[in-house]
Formats: structure tokens, C-alpha cells, sequence
């Protein structure tokens, strides 16, 4: 049977205990973020959707209010935890680490999709941990933490006049005056604190801090404040679309790594539905407007859109089964895309069995359903099919890069068609290493063809640098490429598009958009 006097000790123990855990949380929170330079709220505070989104983002909009608000992040969160930990202004360090939960759980609530952008370590409806923690510090402001075991207690012991000392009781016994008993209370911090910064400083050297907060993260890619310019745009029919346009084969796994056997397997397990949203987020902020899709791929593309209000448009690349013709260009429809394209293998299957009139078929359907219609290819022969046969469509979607880089295969070996053929043993043949093979014969005839080229696997799948394809890419002819990026190369291949398109000297094809 637990007495009434325990009790009573119990209630002033278990409060200090939750404040000085409070504390060290918060403490631990704002030292991350002090000792790293590159820590800043920006990516947090900008991909806040809720009602108060556009106050966040106005907050952030200029270099004084963003330093603002990383130090009172970084330091407010510091000093709300030291004086925790303490026990000293105790009531002022909790209201104030209130508003500082309050404003964290504010910009992304957990309901109704407006936590996307947070980090999260579970699933949340309405109460989150930020919430959670935020009550807690209601319960304690409300009590007399900070003065049962605290620097409060001798704070408010030099401000107050003893007008007579009561008589000691059984019901105050937490509250003795004995004065080496209040001294050893009220420095009970001081302990806590020495443990704490032996562990942070043995995680600093051991590990390094994760700077990873229950209220703001630090990512590691480079943010929107980082672009050296504004990205280009041409003109598709009447869409405007940006110069460099996000391919979707990262996303879904077709990492074509040629032997690479589980590279496919890693990039859908890093691309889950959040990386995946904000991926589109990072990328339309940085300046690309459109995004090629396919059907499956929808639903999380769709998704953002809704979070985030976006206008990101997508071009959809359509499969053409022998059954049932038209079923995935009317899946494409659903998923309302701006364009529709035949995907590249596909165009390359039905002109190499010569079915010059289905290719058109697919395209008159697509037109006829109110969307750009193109074609798709990796073989040149493809495109001057499509030239020949008089097969109207708006644009073409063709493999371009060099062959400069060591895995591509001998050219006195290069097939066409071969790209849509299985991978070949012999390693001086194509086994998933090169997608244009004749690319001089590609610069030659596209001067020539009078329709916007979007060009892909502009890189070779990862076999040339950035602003090496770039650059061969819009020089030779491309009036858009389509690349596929990880969240973390957002930023340097715009960076990287736009310099090139800004400092263009040789391209001698005419732009077709």
C-alpha cells in the first residue's frame, strides 16, 4: 500500500523527471543544429500546404527573415532546453517551447495530406509526437517544476520575503527547509547536464549528429536558394514546358545499370511514395514544369498535385498491346495527362515488323481524344518511318548521346532495332549500355524534321556527366531532353541545363518549339 506522504513525493519527482527529458530533447535538437552551417528550416518551412503555408513562406522570403528564423530555431531551442534541464525561468522556457511545438505542428498538421514534407518516423491522425510533447509542456507550466527540483527554488528564494516559517509536517516533506537538502534539489540539473554533454560529445566525434528533428530537418541535397538562374522554356502546341523535362524510370526502377543486378531493386526501395512527391516538389520549385509518366505511376503524381496545389504538367507514355489496342492510351486518358507519346520500345516494335499503320492509328486516336500525340523511339529508322509514312505526330520522343564512354560497344557491332532485343552475352554487343547507336546519323537527319525532339537517356543511364550530355544533347539538335534524377541531383542539373541553354554557341538545327 503506497502511502499518501509518498504520494505526495511521488508527484514533484515525476514532473522534474518529464521536464529535464523535455529538456534534454530540445537541448539536443538546437546543439545539432548549431554545430552544422548547413542546417537550415528553408526545405521545411517551404513545403508547408496548410492554411498557414503562405505565412511560412513569407517568413523565409528574404535572407534577414530566414536568418531569423534558423537562429530562433536553432538558439530558442538551446536555451529552452538548458533552462529545462535547470530548472531556471522554467515557466517562461515552457510557454515559449510551446509556441515553438505549436508553430511546428501548424505547418504540417496530420491529417488531410499536409504532413507531406515533415519528417515522420510513424504513421499520425490529429496527434502527432510534436503535439504530444506540446501538452506535456502545458501540464508542466502549470505546476511548480522548477521549483521542486530546480535553480527556481534559490531564485525565487532571494525574491521572497519569509514572513514567518512554518512548522514542519508530514504533508511537506518534498518542501523541507533544510537548506543543504534545497541545495541539493535545486542543483539537481547540474548532474543531468554533465551526463548529457558527455553523450553529445562522444555521438559528435563518434558518429556525428543526425540533424534530424522532431520539428525541422536538414537535408543533405542542395536547396532552391542554391539555382544560379531560371530554366528555360519552349513551347509545345499550346503547352509551355520547361527545357529540361524529369523522367519517371528512377522512379519506377528501370535503372538500367547493364549488370548491375540489384540496382533496379534500390532505387524503387529509396523512391517510395513520399521520396517520390518530394522529388516532384524539389523539382517544380527548381524550374521543371513537366514530367514524363506512366500510368501506374499516377496515383503518386496525382497525389502531389493535390497536397501541393501543383501545376506540374506530365506527358504519359502510352503501351501499345497487340490486344486490346487502345486500352493503356485510354488508362493514359484517365490519369489526365497534357500530352501522349507511344513509348520508345513500342515505336521501335511496330515500325521494325513494318506496322507503319498502326503507329498512325495510335497517334490520329490520341489526337482525336484532344492531346498532343508524339512517337517514341530509340532506332533513327523509327522517326523516318513515321517522315515517310506521312504519320502527323506533334512531336517525337528519340534516344540521343554520344558514344564516347567506355561501355558502349564497337560501332562495326551496333544493330538496329537491337535496344528492343533481349541483352546479349558478349559484352562488344548491347547488353543495356547504349540507346542511340548511330548518334551523328541522329544530328543529321533531325536537322531536317520539323517537329519538336525531345531527347532521353541523354546520359547514356549514368554513363556521362551532366554537363557533357547537356550540352551534346541542346547543341546537336534536342529541343527538350528528359532526365531521370534522385532528389539530390535536382538542383545541379538545373543549374547544369540552364548555364548551357544561356551559353549556346554551335547548334545549327533550327528550335521546333
Amino acid at each position: 500500500m503506497i502511502s499518501d506522504k509518498f504520494k505526495k513525493r511521488l508527484i514533484p519527482i515525476s514532473l522534474t523527471i518529464l521536464r529535464v527529458a523535455i529538456g534534454w530533447h530540445f537541448l539536443y535538437e538546437g546543439l545539432v543544429k548549431i554545430m552544422n552551417p548547413a542546417w537550415t528550416a528553408r526545405p521545411f518551412l517551404e513545403g508547408s500546404r496548410w492554411i498557414f503555408g503562405d505565412l511560412f513562406r513569407w517568413l523565409i522570403s528574404g535572407n534577414t527573415g530566414m536568418w531569423i528564423v534558423d537562429t530562433v530555431n536553432a538558439y530558442g531551442l538551446t536555451v529552452i532546453g538548458l533552462a529545462l534541464i535547470l530548472g531556471l525561468f522554467t515557466r517562461i522556457a515552457l510557454w515559449s517551447g510551446i509556441t515553438l511545438l505549436l508553430m511546428y505542428y501548424l505547418a504540417y498538421p496530420p491529417f488531410g495530406g499536409f504532413s507531406y514534407g515533415a519528417p515522420s518516423e510513424g504513421s499520425y491522425l490529429i496527434v502527432n509526437k510534436n503535439l504530444v510533447e506540446l501538452f506535456a509542456m502545458i501540464l508542466l507550466a502549470f505546476s511548480r517544476s522548477g521549483q521542486f527540483f530546480g535553480l527556481d527554488m534559490l531564485r525565487k528564494k532571494k525574491i521572497k520575503v519569509i514572513q514567518k516559517k512554518p512548522e514542519p509536517s508530514e504533508d511537506t516533506d518534498y518542501n523541507e527547509k533544510n537548506p543543504r537538502r534545497e541545495l541539493i534539489k535545486a542543483l539537481t540539473g547540474l548532474p543531468v547536464l554533465a551526463v548529457f554533454a558527455g553523450a553529445f560529445f562522444k555521438n559528435l566525434t563518434e558518429a556525428g549528429p543526425d540533424a534530424v528533428s522532431g520539428a525541422t530537418i536538414k537535408v543533405d541535397y542542395k536547396q532552391i536558394n542554391d539555382l544560379k538562374g531560371k530554366l528555360p522554356v519552349g513551347k509545345l502546341g499550346n503547352l509551355t514546358i520547361s527545357r529540361m523535362v524529369m523522367g519517371c524510370n528512377l522512379i519506377g526502377g528501370w535503372a538500367h545499370a547493364r549488370d548491375l543486378i540489384y540496382s533496379n531493386t534500390l532505387f524503387k526501395a529509396y523512391n517510395n511514395e513520399r521520396k517520390i512527391i518530394e522529388t516532384l516538389y524539389l523539382s517544380e520549385q527548381a524550374g521543371i514544369n513537366t514530367v514524363f509518366m506512366v500510368t501506374q505511376y499516377y496515383p503518386a503524381f496525382n497525389k502531389y498535385k493535390n497536397i501541393y496545389n501543383s501545376k506540374m504538367q506530365s506527358i504519359c507514355q502510352a503501351m501499345l498491346p497487340d490486344k486490346d489496342f487502345f486500352s493503356n492510351i485510354n488508362e493514359a486518358i484517365k490519369s489526365h495527362p497534357d500530352a501522349i507519346y507511344i513509348q520508345g520500345g513500342e515505336g521501335d516494335r511496330y515500325a521494325n515488323a513494318g506496322k507503319f499503320d498502326m503507329i498512325k492509328k495510335a497517334v490520329d486516336y490520341i489526337k482525336q481524344k484532344g492531346f498532343p500525340a508524339g512517337v517514341g523511339a530509340h532506332s533513327l529508322e523509327t522517326i523516318k518511318s513515321c517522315e515517310r509514312e506521312g504519320i502527323n505526330a506533334d512531336f517525337y520522343v528519340k534516344t540521343f548521346h554520344h558514344d564516347k564512354y567506355w561501355s558502349a560497344h564497337p560501332i562495326e557491332n551496333r544493330e538496329e532495332y537491337s535496344v528492343i532485343g533481349p541483352a546479349s552475352p558478349d559484352h562488344n554487343r548491347f547488353h543495356e549500355n547504349m540507346w542511340d547507336l548511330f548518334p551523328l546519323r541522329t544530328i543529321e537527319y533531325m536537322k531536317g524534321v520539323n517537329k519538336p525532339w525531345f531527347a532521353f537517356k541523354v546520359l547514356a543511364a549514368g554513363a556521362i556527366e551532366p554537363k557533357d550530355g547537356f550540352r551534346y544533347a541542346f547543341e546537336n539538335g534536342a529541343d527538350f531532353i528528359c532526365v531521370g534524377m534522385f532528389d539530390f541531383q535536382v538542383i545541379d542539373n538545373v543549374n547544369t541545363a540552364t548555364e548551357i541553354l544561356g551559353s549556346l554557341r554551335n547548334r545549327e538545327r533550327k528550335w521546333f518549339s
